[in-house]
């Protein structure tokens, strides 16, 4: 196929998997539409099926890793960890929604980075409705905060996003390196987060809670938590040994499946529901429609817009561009787009790009999957989610959070290097 009309064909099908992955017609997995789109552009020659393999062999790690998180933090919640977390901000919160805020900023920011973004989203959104309801607190700011803190605190660890996967396996960087390099961005950007929603919300979080504090206490699932630590130090590890730490969540997931099975809390259908097949065949296709699109044109126009070296300026300008392009392509695809292009540079570049895609997603709906699956969450518990607050709240939020986590990054850089 020559170049132009490869070019066009692998843009307009870029486009048609994203706006099916954001509307999901008929209620239809995203894949439905991936697929087969990868197989028309290897069909027809705009990716040659030596590249799409090769595509197919660097993603599969990051996605079976993606697969037993996934499983890993569907069981954390069968063992009871979400409600125990909830029922700990409802008693601690002591009926004020200020103190609220912060339990949902520690309890979002800790699950986003140990159990990955999903779970904050799909497990601690509903607990965090239920919270508010039970202190008859406005549920407005402690929601948003779910959506807002599922990307930007899931900068810490390899494992909290499946873009820190794609860059982590980019960057060259241990497990230990990674997550001290960005354990100040991640820092910085809560806090910027933080201090921005009592301005935002000030008039919810003034209003106070209309119902008594709860000082009822609920068991914590110790296997659970000791699994998810173990699971931790086994990525430590198997980074420090050379081994892939997606084998440390496969270990995790299974301790807790096997448990789950013998007490017949769970099922292997419930468990293959868990590591989402469908979204993981979403996330190869995808790829795969990326890379057509790269190899046809796009790493050219890109290359000549990203800033050389890992000094502050270019920093910054990398993660600005990450993040534009997170917000007009989704943050999955501007990742797979800006890692090839980045990597030369040093895990500086990449790490700036991983600021970009994960901060950036917070100005717009369309910037991250993980923000619209929060809006069906939010509307299934009768909320309403106002596009023009929304992206208020991310003019104030995003430009402040990413300039200090960027600063924050080049400060890491300097005093731990990027090698």
């Amino acid at each position: 196929m020559n170049t132009p009309l490869a070019e066009a064909l692998s843009a307009a099908l870029l486009v048609l998997v994203l706006a099916c992955a954001v509307v999901r017609p008929f209620g239809l997995p995203e894949a439905v539409v991936a697929v087969p789109a990868a197989a028309l552009l290897v069909g027809v020659g705009a990716v040659s099926l030596d590249d799409a393999r090769a595509e197919a062999a660097q993603l599969g790690p990051v996605i079976g890793f993606l697969a037993a998180v996934l499983v890993l933090a569907q069981l954390c919640d069968d063992e009871g960890l979400f409600q125990a977390c909830g029922a700990w901000m409802a008693r601690t919160a002591a009926g004020r929604p200020r103190r609220l805020l912060v339990q949902v900023f520690l309890a979002a920011s800790a699950i986003t980075a140990v159990l990955s973004l999903d779970a904050t989203v799909v497990l601690l959104t509903p607990v965090v409705f239920a919270t508010a309801a039970r202190l008859g607190a406005r549920p407005k700011p402690h929601v948003y905060a779910c959506t807002h803190l599922s990307n930007t605190a899931s900068l810490l660890l390899p494992v909290s996003n499946l873009t820190n996967l794609l860059a982590f396996a980019a960057s060259g960087l241990s497990f230990a390196r990674f997550a001290a390099l960005m354990t100040l961005p991640w820092l910085a950007a809560i806090a910027v987060e933080y201090v921005v929603f009592r301005r935002f919300f000030a008039t919810d979080l003034d209003a106070g809670a209309q119902a008594p504090s709860v000082t009822e206490t609920t068991e914590l699932p110790l296997f659970a938590l000791v699994t998810v630590a173990c699971t931790l130090a086994g990525f430590l590890l198997t980074s420090a040994l050379g081994i892939d730490p997606a084998w440390a969540a496969l270990a995790g997931a299974l301790t807790l499946a096997t448990r789950a099975l013998v007490r017949r809390r769970t099922t292997p259908k419930a468990l293959l529901g868990a590591a989402s097949v469908p979204f993981l065949a979403f996330v190869l296709a995808l790829g795969i429609v990326v890379r057509a699109v790269v190899d046809n044109g796009l790493d050219s126009a890109l290359g000549q817009l990203i800033p050389g070296g890992t000094g502050l300026p270019a920093l910054l300008g990398i993660a600005a561009l990450a993040a534009v392009l997170a917000n007009v392509i989704n943050n999955l695809p501007a990742v797979l787009v800006l890692l090839p292009l980045t990597a030369p540079s040093g895990p500086g570049a990449v790490l700036a790009v991983l600021l970009g895609v994960n901060i950036g997603p917070n100005l717009t709906y369309a910037g991250s999957l993980a923000t619209l699956l929060w809006r069906r969450i939010v509307h299934a518990h009768d909320g309403e989610v106002e596009l023009r607050e929304f992206t208020r709240l991310g003019v104030y939020a995003v430009p402040a959070s990413l300039g200090a986590s960027v600063l924050a990054l080049w400060a890491s850089l300097a005093a731990i290097g990027g090698g």
